[in-house]
């Protein structure tokens, strides 16, 4: 279906002081962080968690699995269900479930209660990151916006890097159920700062809630571009300790510094892109989706050697955070309706990406070997860095350089 302009004018912005603009993403950002780690966290809790509550490990991991599977189907209809909503109360109150399903948790008795409070922490994360990205880039005005959802994803890169190691390490020296209290507080604190700071708006007053560039069209292609290149992505993510350990050689007592170059890499990525998505939001995307493919195909080529492992290794997560952030910043651009909407369709394909990662590199690896699984992930990349160069031929340029809103499309 083709995209008409209708001669509509952009809503205006509050006006936003800029300190409490600046304070408010920092909080929504401290938010994304609280969000994602409590997301993971089960990852590096699982053999502890395991032996307390007599389950298997596998079993454990259901707790994430579960968790990605509300993310997925619940996006979409609380997205929609929301929308009307007021943001800081919305946000403030997403993130007071999330404390609160995080002390639950903390308490669990058996398996059954602590798997219930992970649901409900995801039915919390499916509303969160549905409007996080338009309410954070509605308080700045358009021109800086790809800067602000950069700097917003830094929360979230940060999960891996700092609140998972430092969750498992205090889990060590505790017990699991401390890591979950502590999240917990962190969550209430996170949601005090947001109701204090995030101005009381309603969503359609703020032009971040419709398109810069709307176009259904280029928002189909980036659903496919964001499930191809995630999956790729992914599947070799999730078997990484694997491929390090027993195709690049290193030892086992390394894997937490391997581990940090990535999430470090991957924040890095992420500053030095909000310097040039503004003015380069189309060929900042093609160049990540460039540089993943570069990654992946060069750990299946060169992964057997352990120095240009280890840098491919940070240029995959360079790559892989700094995409997520384009990406997010691709779909408040072509949205041909409410942001909120794309971003939650983009949350659900990129649920459904882990997903599907996860289980195209447990077939590969059964049957090929780990090491088939970063080559296979490349090959997904590269044709998501195709279908991306093909939007360019097919439907030219984009109506606006990722600045001023455009007119809405039908």
């Amino acid at each position: 279906m083709a995209t008409t302009a209708t001669a509509a004018a952009p809503a205006t912005d509050p006006v936003v002081p800029h300190r409490r603009a600046v304070a408010a993403l920092l909080a929504l950002s401290f938010a994304a962080f609280c969000f994602v780690t409590t997301e993971v966290l089960p990852t590096g809790l699982l053999t502890i968690i395991a032996s307390d509550l007599g389950r298997s490990e596998s079993q454990i991991g259901l707790l994430v699995t579960g968790y990605a599977l509300v993310v997925l189907l619940a996006s979409l209809p609380l997205a929609r269900a929301t929308r009307r909503i007021p943001r800081r109360l919305l946000l403030s109150g997403t993130l007071a479930i999330l404390a609160l399903a995080t002390l639950v948790a903390a308490v669990a008795g058996n398996f059954w209660v602590l798997l219930v409070s992970r649901l409900l922490t995801g039915l919390t994360q499916a509303v969160f990151w549905a409007v996080v990205a338009s309410t954070a880039t509605g308080l700045f005005p358009p021109e800086v916006r790809g800067r602000m959802v950069a700097r917003l994803s830094i929360g979230n890169g940060l999960a891996p890097v700092l609140g998972v190691p430092v969750g498992t390490w205090l889990a060590q020296q505790t017990d699991w159920r401390v890591t979950f209290g502590v999240m917990s507080g962190l969550s209430i604190a996170t949601c005090l700062a947001v109701a204090l700071l995030l101005p009381g708006f309603a969503p359609e007053e703020s032009s971040s809630a419709r398109g810069t560039a709307p176009d259904r069209r280029r928002l189909t292609v980036l659903l496919v571009v964001t499930g191809l290149s995630v999956t790729g992505a992914m599947g070799t993510f999730t078997y990484l300790t694997s491929l390090l350990l027993d195709v690049s050689g290193f030892g086992k007592g390394s894997l937490g510094p391997l581990l940090s170059v990535s999430g470090i890499s991957g924040v890095l990525g992420t500053l030095l892109l909000g310097r040039y998505l503004d003015r380069f939001p189309w060929q900042s995307l093609v160049a990540l989706l460039g540089t993943l493919t570069a990654a992946l195909l060069g750990l299946a080529a060169v992964g057997t050697v352990k120095p240009p492992a280890l840098a491919m290794l940070a240029l995959l997560g360079l790559s892989f955070s700094a995409l997520a952030a384009a990406i997010q910043h691709r779909a408040l651009q072509v949205a041909p309706g409410s942001t909120d909407m794309a971003s939650a369709a983009m949350s659900s394909v990129f649920n459904l990406g882990i997903a599907a990662g996860s289980l195209l590199g447990a077939g590969l690896v059964a049957t090929t070997g780990v090491r088939a699984m970063p080559l296979a992930g490349g090959l997904l990349a590269v044709l998501a860095l195709l279908v991306m160069l093909a939007e360019r031929r097919l439907l030219g340029p984009d109506p606006t350089p990722g600045g001023a809103p455009a007119a809405t499309a039908e």
